[in-house]
């Protein structure tokens, strides 16, 4: 990926050149540097980190000659990962799906999204007016998880919605399998319509030949990297890719992130993205060698724990997969007799190793760049102990989601239903009305209620078991679900 040589950094050079050369500062942030800040803030972060916290509008940083060392960062990032414009991101891939969907998706357009998406999308769909229809990923009921969507689903839920604009697909999914972004694309591109692919746990793809390549290298329209999730950004930074296709507009989709954009963006965050960037293209392929032999030796120990089995490449050509990240190490905890909670907890009770998210019959750990051999290795021992304490007989029963889930369709357009007249009822009383929450339930990830949705008993008692048995559910007013809130007045 990328270019052969990016040795510098421009905006991160930049800000670091202002922050140290002893300029008087009379303007934000009032810490003035550190000077001003609470001495615990300085003992936390450092002294230099508030010295390097400064504002938008620094002559010789965002402003002055053109390009400035922030446009210039921002082209290097679209060198660096193949696409005509870049867009950095400070409050995460969120931002990005919001900025796309009031790009592509303004009153009253439809889009085709993928069913397990990200909330943003839904979020970004409530603040531009339009409408989703959904097409359904391959569902794992061994597992109780949701992985791709196929080409064939894609072609068939765009030819449903002939009206669609745009669609939004997930790859990789959280459990790092990759879709056949070449067969998507083709599938949109034939009805006219830009592929978008939510690329957020992927910001490493495209840098080394033992990972799956970029989804703009194999013909998506736009892509978001969450960068801070693996590639060394600080956390809340991302990248938004736009490709050189024309089917999707660079100036609308800067002036929707204007829109949503802080006039006081973070510049810490933004440095972090520069450098990462550079990371990636000088030494990532190192990192991740390294990283990934060290997987390979944790991954060999993890497979030798009686009760745990991995679920990694052997999913390639099933289920829409055709690729696997091997940075997300996916513990089946199934045949331990307990569930993901329950290992989870022990483990961050007896060894303070704390996962990425426990599921019901899974385990997700996210490994980062340069992880240490002995690092892993030291966890794939706590496993061991932990499940050797553990184990009982017999296997983890799934609490498996109504199959219709999988293939909702909104009553309403979710702006109607989010920003509506709301009452909040007892979960038993709210069949057949209209959610106006976004409820994310894990397992398996898949959003069991988007705003606008009709909510159905079989959902209730699905939700109900989710959070009776320790799950999380996502973005519902009531963590316990005994209560619910549901338009007041449908249309």
């Amino acid at each position: 990926m990328g270019a052969a040589e990016q040795p510098n950094a421009p905006y991160l050079d930049a800000v670091l050149a202002y922050s140290f050369r002893g300029a008087a500062r009379y303007h934000t942030p009032g810490h003035k540097g550190g000077p001003g800040a609470d001495p615990a803030l300085v003992k936390a972060i450092g002294i230099d980190a508030l010295a390097s916290d400064v504002p938008l509008g620094l002559w010789g940083v965002d402003i002055g000659p053109q390009p400035s060392p922030y446009v210039e960062a921002e082209r290097l990032a679209a060198e660096a990962f193949g696409a005509a414009r870049s867009f950095f991101l400070t409050n995460g891939a969120t931002q990005g799906n919001h900025t796309l969907c009031l790009a592509l998706a303004p009153l009253g357009t439809r889009i085709v999204a993928q069913r397990n998406s990200h909330a943003s999308i839904v979020d970004g769909l409530v603040l531009s007016g339009g409408i989703p229809s959904f097409v359904a990923p391959e569902y794992d009921d061994v597992l109780g998880v949701a992985h791709c969507v196929t080409p064939e689903s894609l072609a068939a839920a765009l030819d449903n919605a002939p009206d669609a604009r745009a669609a939004f697909i997930v790859s990789p999914t959280y459990f790092g399998m990759a879709a056949d972004i070449v067969g998507l694309a083709k599938a949109a591109h034939s009805r006219g319509v830009p592929l978008i692919v939510d690329q957020s746990w992927g910001p490493h793809f495209g840098f080394h030949d033992a990972l799956p390549p970029t989804a703009l290298s194999q013909g998506a329209d736009a892509m978001l990297t969450s960068t801070h999730k693996i590639a060394g950004a600080l956390t809340q930074a991302a990248m938004l890719h736009i490709a050189d296709t024309g089917r999707v507009d660079i100036g609308a989709v800067a002036r929707a992130l204007r829109l949503l954009r802080s006039t006081s963006p973070s510049s810490l965050l933004m440095a972090s993205l520069d450098a990462a960037r550079r990371q990636l293209v000088m030494h990532g392929e190192q990192l991740l060698s390294e990283t990934l032999v060290a997987i390979r030796l944790a991954s060999e120990k993890l497979k030798s724990i009686d009760g745990i089995d991995l679920v990694d490449e052997s999913m390639v050509g099933r289920m829409g997969v055709t690729g696997y990240d091997p940075l997300r190490i996916v513990l089946d905890v199934r045949h331990t007799g307990r569930t993901g909670y329950e290992i989870a907890d022990a483990l961050r009770q007896s060894y303070d190793v704390h996962v990425e998210l426990p599921l019901h019959a899974t385990i997700v750990l996210v490994i980062g760049l340069g992880e240490s051999t002995a690092n892993l290795l030291r966890v794939a021992g706590d496993v061991e102990e932990v499940v050797k304490r553990l184990k009982v007989p017999g296997d983890t029963p799934l609490i498996v989601p109504p199959a219709a889930s999988l293939g909702y369709e909104v009553a309403i357009p979710p702006r109607e239903a989010f920003l509506g007249e709301a009452e909040q009822v007892a979960v038993e009383d709210a069949a057949g009305r209209i959610s106006c929450e976004s409820i994310a339930s894990y397992p398996p990830g898949i959003p069991a209620l988007l705003p606008g949705e009709r909510i159905d008993a079989d959902i209730i008692t699905y939700l109900r078991e989710i959070a009776d048995g320790g799950g999380k559910l996502h973005g519902a007013s009531d963590p316990t679900f005994h209560t619910i809130n549901v338009l007041a007045k449908e249309p």
